[in-house]
């Protein structure tokens, strides 16, 4: 019975998180339509509210794990949990496998087109970047969930080989395979629109 009347209170402090949210964009929107909407008059109207966007208004960020990083070119298999995707297991594991990225150009230049594309992701902050290997923690808006991202790049096959994974719960309502689709169509239409 208490479990559900906690459950019940943070379902309607969530809702009402969310409601205040959209409610003071609307607010902003309806007041000042048009050019005075736009971001540097709104941080001069709204300078805490600014000061908000684009961070959580919690932070279940865990621990960063130790076992991050591609060994001989190999990441850490996905656990059993259905919170992952690693395009290296075997495709017979539907719910964690994940085609690699497909590549046209030379290795460098993928990596730093990779680059551009989750640089211009939000909640994004990219803690490592050497040569055919970046590692990018990616935080979700509401609550500060924190997934790590690993990308490494395989010359001879011409892909980039990927490894999404969130540090806390068990599902991730199929989060982190989108955000690895997002980056594919965002990373092959730059590659398709850069000279050869």
């Amino acid at each position: 019975m208490l479990t559900s009347g906690l459950s019940l209170c943070f379902a309607v402090f969530l809702t009402l998180m969310l409601w205040l949210g959209a409610a003071a964009n609307v607010t902003a929107q309806t007041l000042f339509p048009g050019p005075l909407s736009s971001p540097a008059i709104a941080s001069t109207l709204f300078p805490d509210e600014i000061a908000m966007a684009g961070k959580p208004l919690f932070h279940f960020s865990g621990q960063r794990p130790d076992h991050l990083g591609a060994a001989s070119g190999k990441f850490t298999p996905c656990p059993a949990t259905p919170n992952c995707v690693n395009s290296q297991t075997t495709p017979t594991d539907q719910e964690h496998f994940i085609q690699p990225i497909a590549v046209r150009s030379n290795p460098s230049q993928a990596m730093a087109t990779l680059k551009n594309v989750i640089q211009a992701l939000d909640r994004t902050e990219i803690i490592a970047d050497s040569p055919g290997y970046l590692y990018a923690e990616f935080t979700s808006a509401l609550m500060g969930f924190v997934d790590d991202v690993e990308f490494a790049i395989d010359p001879a096959a011409r892909v980039i080989n990927v490894r999404s994974a969130s540090r806390l719960g068990e599902s991730d309502l199929g989060v982190n395979r989108k955000r690895i689709e997002t980056i594919r169509a965002k990373f092959a239409q730059l590659e398709a629109n850069s000279p050869s």
